[in-house]
């Protein structure tokens, strides 16, 4: 996992803008990925931000970037409480959230699809994806869209526009310290 990665993925919850990304990258060893998440987060914890590896198997691991007030914020929504306490999350503590999804991700056969919520995806379409098993959506993007299909296509440009401007960035020399936005 590089930096690099971070950027490429991670850019719109860098900006700000974004609860949370995720990605999948190479791990062929766990202790040098153990290694990377901590320097890592110890340039982006000042800056509102962290780093986890929810899930490493097969060579792979499955990274999680988020800004913990954001996720806190998001997580009281009223569609989002109901949906988390149907799979046994404790909405009201966010650290038990985190862990409560690593141990979905690392024990269930099925993807715990309510991910979406700590990712930004709007409450409504998560249950949407959840409750029409992926199907009947109105269009996709980073996700699927159940609801506001407008709302959504103009956060899709915003995040897409937020990737390429990061991205420059960084190929200009810019640090990821100086491409994290406070908060």
């Amino acid at each position: 996992m590089s930096e690099d990665l971070l950027i490429r993925h991670c850019s719109p919850t860098l900006a700000g803008i974004k609860t949370g990304n995720l990605f999948s990258c190479v791990c062929p060893c766990r202790k040098e990925l153990t290694r990377l998440v901590s320097g890592l987060n110890k340039k982006l914890v000042p800056m509102g931000i962290r780093i986890l590896p929810l899930r490493v198997c097969q060579g792979r691991a499955l990274i999680y970037v988020y800004r913990p007030h954001a996720l806190e914020n998001d997580l009281t929504d009223h569609q989002a409480r109901e949906l988390l306490l149907r799979y046994g999350y404790t909405p009201e503590n966010l650290n038990a959230c985190v862990m409560h999804l690593i141990r979905r991700l690392q024990s269930e056969k099925e993807f715990p699809h309510e991910i979406g919520l700590f990712l930004s995806y709007p409450p409504e379409d998560v249950l949407g994806f959840i409750d029409n098993k992926a199907f009947n959506h109105k269009c996709q993007g980073c996700w699927k869209v159940y609801g506001d299909e407008k709302a959504a296509k103009r956060i899709f440009e915003k995040y897409d526009l937020c990737s390429k401007i990061y991205f420059q960035q960084w190929k200009q020399g810019k640090s990821i310290e100086q491409l994290t936005v406070a908060g």
